[in-house]
């Protein structure tokens, strides 16, 4: 299989898991007992999920499929994984991985343009 291929995959398991996890954002933790902030935190990282898995159909199409793609999904992992973990479980302990996903994002857009 190409890596393109590979990463158009990629983009489709990582939509297709936004999609479910803004699902339940709307319908199911917005009814919960959390915070505004824990809310606003749920929100912010299922934003960054579904821009960055439309961000890898494209890195599919660039030069270096695999670079761009690995990197986004890292940033992906970094970013939206703790906001989602502390949205859900009130725990930060996760949260300083938050700006190196951020960085990664970065880098991630950067290598699709190389």
């Amino acid at each position: 299989m190409s890596a393109s291929l590979a990463v158009q995959r990629l983009a489709a398991l990582t939509g297709a898991l936004a999609v479910t996890a803004g699902a339940y954002g709307a319908h199911g933790f917005r009814r919960s007992n959390r915070d505004e902030y824990q809310r606003e935190l749920y929100s912010t990282a299922n934003t960054y999920h579904f821009y960055h898995s439309l961000a890898l159909l494209g890195a599919s199409r660039c030069r270096k499929p695999a670079l761009a793609g690995a990197i986004l999904l890292t940033g992906m992992g970094c970013f939206c994984g703790p906001l989602y973990h502390q949205a859900l479980t009130g725990d930060p302990s996760f949260s300083k991985l938050a700006p190196i996903g951020g960085v990664l994002f970065i880098v991630g857009w950067l290598a699709m343009a190389v």
